[in-house]
């Protein structure tokens, strides 16, 4: 994977492209002081929310950030976190939501926070203001990826390219999950489709096989290929009920896209990707989805709901916190003797 293939498949470079064969969405600028917010790992305090947009335009002409408030009392000085304000920048979002019917999916430039549903009000996605987008995204390590690594698994070592980010929104839809599927396509040529929602089991997707690839090769025949900037990409597409499908989504082909029901050694090397995996047409891709309830698998964003120190302590993957946590328990343990000791009743042996 090269750093111009993780450029190009940004939403603000292809939507352009394909807008007509996708969901209708508007790109904003994100400031800088939005990003430092977002980046900012202390208390989560959201911000973004506004009792009118009036109000908000009279506070500041420019987007500020207000300072933590110290309230004072009698015994101790407390001090109180405030969410920083962004007048101007709130306005500007809420007037696209407005644009887009009131209901909108978020994401940045790569990613959506589809590993922070848990936090949201019915573990959806869907935002009608910039608060909700802003918990979604501050509890979001997928976020935090696209802010700070977006070249981490790219194999040139060449000066990263800049990156404007920029918040996209697109209108709300209600797509069942057992209508997507995600691509790979590689030197122009579509070689594999994935059940995109793979943790469950579709009674449709096996009726329906041949028709499902055949209508996804088509469109890709029709309206993709050779059209996007890269010979080697990932999209994600959606069948509806009738049968058309439409494209949501464009990764990069490597690493950083999950490979889903396939790896990327078969992928890349072409191993393994033969006829026996579909049925659909004998020169089309391999089709790959859960084939019965034996299979079905938990959803790997639940591990997101967990605190990632947890997650590298049971797991061992980071020893360093091991150690500090082993001296964290002796410390409290010395503690715990110490006070024992101090507790003890004095016995007056004269």
């Amino acid at each position: 994977m090269k750093k111009e293939q993780v450029v190009n498949s940004q939403f603000s470079v292809w939507y352009p492209l394909f807008k007509k064969h996708t969901i209708k969405s508007l790109i904003l600028p994100l400031p800088q002081n939005v990003i430092d917010y977002l980046l900012d790992d202390g208390t989560l305090v959201v911000s973004g929310s506004c009792e009118n947009n009036n109000q908000c335009s009279q506070t500041n002409n420019s987007d500020s950030e207000e300072e933590e408030d110290i309230q004072w009392s009698d015994d101790e000085t407390t001090t109180v976190a405030t969410a920083p304000e962004f007048p101007e920048f709130t306005i500007k979002v809420q007037e696209a939501i407005n644009t887009l019917g009131g209901r909108i999916f978020p994401k940045l430039n790569w990613s959506a926070p589809r590993d922070a549903n848990w936090i949201a009000l019915n573990s959806s996605l869907q935002c009608q203001s910039l608060s909700d987008i802003f918990l979604l995204f501050k509890s979001s390590d997928f976020i935090t990826h696209d802010l700070t690594q977006p070249f981490l698994h790219c194999s040139d070592d060449s000066p990263d390219p800049v990156i404007n980010y920029e918040l996209v929104l697109r209108k709300w839809s209600e797509l069942i999950p057992g209508g997507e599927f995600r691509c790979f396509v590689k030197e122009n040529k579509l070689i594999g489709i994935s059940q995109r929602d793979y943790t469950q089991h579709y009674q449709h997707i096996s009726k329906q096989e041949a028709s499902i690839s055949s209508s996804i090769l088509q469109f890709f025949r029709d309206h993709i290929q050779h059209q996007f900037p890269d010979e080697d990409f990932v999209l994600d597409v959606y069948r509806d009920s009738m049968g058309r499908v439409w494209l949501i989504d464009f990764n990069p082909f490597g690493e950083v896209t999950d490979s889903l029901l396939f790896t990327w050694e078969e992928l890349t090397s072409g191993n393994n990707l033969t006829a026996s995996d579909t049925e659909a047409l004998q020169d089309g891709p391999a089709f790959r989805y859960t084939t019965s309830e034996v299979t079905v698998q938990p959803s790997p964003c639940l591990s997101y709901r967990i605190p990632r120190d947890f997650l590298d302590l049971s797991t061992g993957e980071d020893s360093y916190k091991l150690i500090d946590f082993l001296k964290l328990k002796k410390g409290q343990q010395e503690e715990e003797e110490e006070s024992d000791s101090e507790a003890e009743p004095h016995v007056d042996t004269t």
